[in-house]
């Protein structure tokens, strides 16, 4: 797996969305939430991420955006360290928590969290349903 986060890794479908809202299950390292629902996909992908930030918490469109390039960075960079032998396929959503402001350093040490915990939780539900 590379390190790229190409047009197909993104999570675009409204559908899907509703989806992982509806039925996905959570996890968090605060200051970061993932909703990540089990699904298939018809191009072949085997992750779709988006990220989220409240409007609420952040009232300018500029320190949204600027949380959102940081979510979008972190995940690119430790998704083949997370998810490189990974065969199951997932839908994601990363929301952003926190009403401060943040580094890259600091939300670059919450993914790793996040998705170890992740990992942590998917894998012990696989142990239980065999």
């Amino acid at each position: 797996m590379s390190f790229k986060y190409s047009k197909k890794d993104k999570l675009k479908s409204k559908k899907l969305i509703e989806r992982l809202f509806n039925e996905g299950k959570a996890v968090s390292a605060y200051p970061l939430r993932l909703i990540y629902l089990k699904t298939e996909f018809d191009d072949g992908s085997t992750l779709k991420t988006g990220v989220s930030v409240s409007k609420r918490l952040h009232k300018t469109a500029v320190g949204r955006n600027r949380i959102k390039r940081l979510l979008r960075e972190a995940y690119r960079l430790n998704k083949p360290l997370y998810f490189n032998n990974s065969s199951t396929s997932y839908a994601f959503m990363i929301l952003y928590l926190s009403k401060d402001g943040t580094t890259f350093a600091k939300i670059n040490d919450d993914m790793k969290q996040l998705f170890q915990k992740f990992l942590d939780k998917t894998s012990d539900n696989e142990k239980t349903n065999t």
